[in-house]
């Protein structure tokens, strides 16, 4: 070898590996967090929406399998979530109306479902709805 040539190498120094390795371990790193929220997004709406289709069978059930009365119930559904419906008078009273002259009575049904593994992050849904039956004479 002559003294005035210079010793050309190709290729990568340790430095800029270590550095590439870095910069991929932390893109890799905040790409799994982006899908592992959306996988905790992804279940919290499953368990929403089951939740409401629970909600909304009871709230059809009520005054067609049970009578439409002042009451409550409860009860479990899956393991996992907590049911209450809740019957009760809806009370209004239009002006210039005779209360006892009304052909149909009003009631209010209210489902709640409830879900979680403790009480301090339970999550609940909350529907409500007026049913409408004839009033006996």
């Amino acid at each position: 070898m002559k003294p005035t040539q210079v010793n050309k190498q190709k290729g990568f120094s340790l430095l800029e590996i270590l550095i590439a390795f870095s910069i991929l371990a932390l893109s890799l790193g905040i790409l799994l967090k982006i899908f592992s929220a959306g996988v905790n997004t992804a279940v919290v709406a499953e368990d929403y929406t089951a939740a409401v289709q629970i909600a909304e069978s009871l709230m059809a059930k009520t005054g067609v399998e049970t009578p439409l009365q002042a009451n409550q119930a409860s009860g479990l559904e899956n393991e996992k979530y907590h049911w209450q419906v809740e019957v009760s008078p809806f009370e209004f009273n239009p002006e210039n109306v005779d209360p006892t002259a009304l052909t149909a009575v009003l009631f209010k049904v209210k489902v709640t479902v409830s879900w979680g593994d403790d009480n301090v992050n339970d999550r609940q849904i909350e529907l409500t709805t007026l049913k409408l039956i004839n009033k006996t004479l």
